[in-house]
């Protein structure tokens, strides 16, 4: 990948600079502004260089949201003068974008002399400001990006052992690649959050109202793997009240919110003997009050000695909420950008700029 350190000469070139500002907005306001955080590096280099910039981004799925309170939030904590960048509208405004029209990317190209792509959780998708775009200009990656590839690819790339890979979150469809995967390459592979119900009904466990995918994955055949390990307990809703209870204890009316006590004291002893800890996804249903454990394994990661990488689009929120973001070797600004390139160890958005 050519990176924005060999462009020879940036002296009032107009710089297309694909990011992701598609950040929570509540109110008006920015919730969560670590992705836009995250481009700074990238937006200074270019302007010290004594380049323009245009900054392109898409914000909510149908393009009708306004980026004034992204625009407003990145002025105000960036210090960086007007008259150095400049937004081109929501480009999801325009239907050529999710299309990948050729003709829409040629358009957005008449507005530069180079593109950079530093908009590593949005490389997954093929869309024209991604992987069309890139063809009709010089083309390269941010720091950002770079930075996002080098730290993920150290998860399959002769990955330092022990090494601990955590798994959460929903979308089972999206995990089952990951999970099949690094039951090769780790030597541990730990399963929370609402995947679990999946694979405890395999098991012929109780698991009450909580959330499964209707799917079947064959599940069963790696459910034998000694790697894959699973919470001996779990924290349920139970009416009113939370519960700690066994894994077998659960009943029909119950709903799996967290992992229980025992299961955070055989991950935390785990986590003292690995060398590399890989995170993706909370342990919990942290919106209905099923955070703890998340919040416990992230202080017990932060303080161990194992180089840790960590994303998925409500880990992050959670870390930059305890504001814990440089606790960790590396905190990847990606969503389903970050399952992609763990399991292909690519996107097209990295592919195009080759």
């Amino acid at each position: 990948m050519r990176n924005i350190k060999q462009i020879k000469n940036l002296k009032g070139k107009r710089v297309l600079l694909r990011v992701d500002f598609n950040v929570p907005i509540k109110n008006g306001k920015v919730e969560d502004d670590f992705r836009i955080k995250a481009s700074f590096p990238t937006i200074n280099f270019l302007i010290k260089k004594g380049a323009f910039v245009t900054l392109i981004t898409h914000l909510g799925k149908d393009g009708t949201e306004s980026l004034e309170p992204v625009i407003k939030h990145f002025f105000a904590i960036s210090k960086i003068k007007k008259n150095k960048v400049s937004f081109f509208d929501n480009v999801r405004k325009f239907s050529g974008e999710e299309e990948n029209n050729l003709s829409f990317a040629k358009e957005l190209a008449t507005k530069g002399d180079i593109y950079v792509n530093d908009a590593f959780s949005a490389s997954h998708r093929e869309h024209a400001s991604i992987v069309t775009l890139p063809k009709y200009l010089p083309s390269y990656a941010g720091l950002q990006l770079e930075a996002e590839v080098k730290s993920l690819s150290r998860a399959f790339d002769k990955p330092k052992h022990p090494f601990l890979f955590i798994l959460g979150g929903a979308k089972f469809s999206t995990k089952i690649p990951l999970i099949k995967k690094y039951l090769e390459l780790a030597d541990c592979v730990f399963v929370g959050g609402a995947l679990l119900g999946d694979f405890l009904r395999v098991k012929g466990y109780e698991i009450g109202k909580s959330l499964v995918d209707e799917n079947n994955y064959n599940i069963s055949e790696i459910l034998n793997n000694k790697k894959l390990i699973l919470p001996t307990d779990v924290v349920v809703r139970s009416g009113e009240k939370l519960i700690n209870k066994k894994i077998d204890q659960i009943e029909k009316n119950e709903t799996i919110l967290d992992i229980g006590k025992e299961s955070i004291k055989n991950l935390a002893q785990i986590i003292k003997k690995s060398k590399l800890i890989l995170w993706n996804g909370p342990l919990g249903k942290y919106e209905d009050g099923g955070a703890k454990a998340t919040k416990e394994i992230l202080k017990l990661v932060a303080n161990s000695k194992a180089e840790s990488i960590l994303g998925g689009g409500d880990t992050v929120a959670m870390i930059s909420k305890m504001k814990m973001e440089k606790k960790f070797s590396f905190v990847s600004t990606g969503g389903g950008a970050t399952l992609e390139f763990l399991v292909n160890g690519t996107l097209p958005g990295i592919k195009a700029l080759d």
